[in-house]
């Protein structure tokens, strides 16, 4: 049986394969509201046999957007909007995932293909808060510090998304804490500058995020999993690194935390990262050596090979992919055919192409 495609429970869940679909932001939402474009889109990855579908970072308060066409489930009428998308892509046999995500300092943008430029608040934009008054680059805003009370607030819309998830059914929540967004900014000395409970000593800037997910697991039930994205390394020296991932890990496992996504980068534009096949899959074997925790790898795995190379030498529990889902939404049926003696989960529909005459 190919490590690959072995089913995997967690809690009450079982995923009928290893091979997850990333979240991947599209841009493409209505005041927070997936549209027509999300449902086929993820619903075509759950038709494509994956074994979790995971919708994109999902604001938990308009301010943490990326864009103003970004996800979101900040209020409750989103939740009817998601439950669509969701029930659907659970009809196809795939567990749905939704990243919660707050954006920091890098909110307030435009989307990508028209230059992600930041919008000022006459262009729809709003201001920015972070861990510190600190930009992200020379051509982005000064973000507003956040003081207590709004970091408070932001932990209780953190759990209030988990619960609006939950009544949407989604089945597993991912905690974005990762690409220099808000939770990363916290976590790492390049972004955050504090001088009180919040900033200075790794155990302070983990704090936050600490809060966050203690608060959702709270309200999150106990026998559905919880995910943690990181980032392993700032690719910089004197930033976040894979031994404070390593330590965070340990903490998060104490909390409750099933599975570390180990992702890598997007704290600073002048981060000097190795880009290849496989180049963060170092970070997931370590945190689950070192961390006893389950993790996922990602970034630039492309072929059914890699992938179940990467499961079975123990390198990680799972692979979330991102691009190469986007090129072939049906990658696990074809790897699934690559790898020989896997029975793929063809839809029904879709037999005559399962059949080689």
């Amino acid at each position: 049986m190919s490590d690959l495609f072995q089913p995997w429970t967690i809690g009450e869940i079982t995923f009928r394969n290893r091979i997850f679909v990333s979240p991947m932001c599209q841009y493409s939402s209505e005041e927070g509201h997936p549209t027509d474009w999300h449902f086929v889109h993820l619903g075509s990855r759950a038709v494509g046999g994956a074994g979790l579908v995971m919708f994109e970072a999902t604001a938990v308060t308009p301010v943490g957007r990326i864009t103003p066409d970004d996800s979101g489930i900040w209020g409750d009428d989103h939740v009817a909007s998601f439950k669509r998308v969701i029930d659907f892509i659970r009809s196809q046999g795939a567990a749905a995932g939704m990243q919660l995500a707050h954006a920091g300092r890098k909110a307030s943008c435009d989307a990508p293909w028209r230059g992600g430029r930041a919008l000022g608040e006459h262009e729809g934009g709003w201001q920015p808060v972070a861990p510190s008054a600190r930009a992200f680059s020379e051509n982005a805003p000064t973000p507003t510090a956040m003081d207590t009370e709004t970091i408070a607030e932001t932990v209780t819309a953190f759990a209030n998304a988990a619960k609006r998830a939950l009544a949407a059914g989604v089945q597993v929540i991912e905690v974005h804490a990762a690409h220099g967004y808000l939770l990363h900014e916290f976590l790492s000395p390049l972004s955050n500058t504090r001088d009180d409970d919040y900033g200075g000593s790794l155990s302070n800037r983990a704090r936050l995020p600490l809060e966050v997910v203690r608060a959702v697991r709270a309200v999150w039930p106990n026998d559905l999993p919880l995910f943690v994205r990181i980032s392993c390394s700032d690719w910089v020296d004197e930033g976040w690194d894979i031994e404070q991932s390593v330590q965070f890990a340990r903490w998060l496992k104490a909390e409750g935390v099933d599975v570390i996504d180990c992702s890598g980068g997007g704290n600073t534009p002048k981060a000097d990262i190795p880009v290849g096949p496989g180049y963060q899959t170092g970070f997931a074997e370590t945190i689950r050596r070192e961390a006893g925790i389950a993790t996922g790898a990602v970034g630039m795995i492309t072929e059914s090979v890699q992938a179940e190379h990467i499961l079975h030498s123990g390198q990680a529990d799972c692979v979330l992919m991102a691009r190469e889902m986007l090129r072939d939404p049906y990658f696990p049926l074809r790897a699934a055919d690559e790898l020989h003696g896997v029975q793929a989960n063809w839809p029904v529909q879709y037999e005559r192409a399962a059949r080689r005459r």
